[in-house]
């Protein structure tokens, strides 16, 4: 059985950042997949390039991937792949995007990465061995309480037709925490909260190509994840996460099916 190294992955990450920071600021082919959810000729450009390298080198693994979806191989090795993590931010020019890639044996992510080109920022975590930035180790941060949190959270790009907006989470969370940011990113949001920037992270409606990276740096940083009912299996479909420091999980949990 032939399996990826971090620095495999590393290697990847880097390569489809160099295109994505190549392509920033340039005006793009913006085509919908939804009313509000977009995707450019550089998130196909930045999936070829993935899915050309991995399908060379590791051509019998499964890949679930954003814009191709299921690629089929052995069901004990699959990648998860988001080549653009972030692209309406991209297509808008706003700094805050990533490239995010995982990688799991025998149902467990067992390596992840999370590159963010524009702040040459290398999120990186191998089960069992930790998680690091820039090759310096991060750990989850030390708050309490929900009271005292700064939570992060993202929206569906149904929010228009689909009844759970997540709108009334944010209000709420709002209330209870000292903030609760949107940056457009659910890859950089999970990185953040494991290098204790953020406290906790809350999305009803995600993929598993944009969590299985950074949950496993959260896990590896020594926070929780669950999903959105404290469970434990939040890559299911359809995917719901709560990813926080461990101390405030419980609050949040409660807090979210209150």
């Amino acid at each position: 059985m032939t399996s990826p190294t971090l620095s495999d992955i590393e290697i990847l990450a880097r390569g489809a950042g160099q295109i994505l920071r190549a392509g920033y600021g340039k005006s793009h082919q913006i085509n919908l997949k939804g009313e509000i959810d977009l995707v450019t000729e550089i998130d196909r450009e930045t999936e070829a390039y993935l899915l050309g390298v991995i399908q060379n080198r590791f051509p019998d693994h499964t890949i679930y991937s954003e814009e191709s979806g299921f690629l089929p191989g052995q069901d004990s090795q699959v990648w998860y792949i988001d080549p653009l993590d972030g692209t309406v931010n991209y297509a808008h020019g706003v700094p805050i995007f990533s490239v995010s890639i995982a990688y799991a044996e025998n149902g467990k992510v067992i390596l992840g990465a999370v590159f963010d080109p524009m702040q040459n920022e290398f999120f990186s975590a191998e089960k069992g061995k930790g998680a690091w930035v820039n090759g310096k180790p991060i750990r989850v941060s030390n708050t309490k309480d929900l009271n005292s949190s700064l939570l992060v959270t993202g929206f569906p790009y149904d929010i228009r037709t689909n009844p759970n907006t997540n709108l009334d989470h944010y209000a709420n969370l709002s209330l209870l925490s000292q903030g609760v940011r949107r940056l457009g990113s659910a890859a950089i949001d999970l990185a953040y909260v494991a290098s204790g920037r953020l406290d906790g992270f809350w999305e009803i409606s995600i993929h598993s190509w944009d969590i299985a990276a950074g949950a496993l740096m959260v896990e590896e940083a020594g926070g929780k994840v669950t999903d959105v009912y404290g469970g434990p299996d939040y890559l299911a479909s359809p995917p719901t996460i709560i990813a926080t420091n461990a101390r405030i999980h419980q609050e949040l949990v409660a807090a979210i099916n209150g």
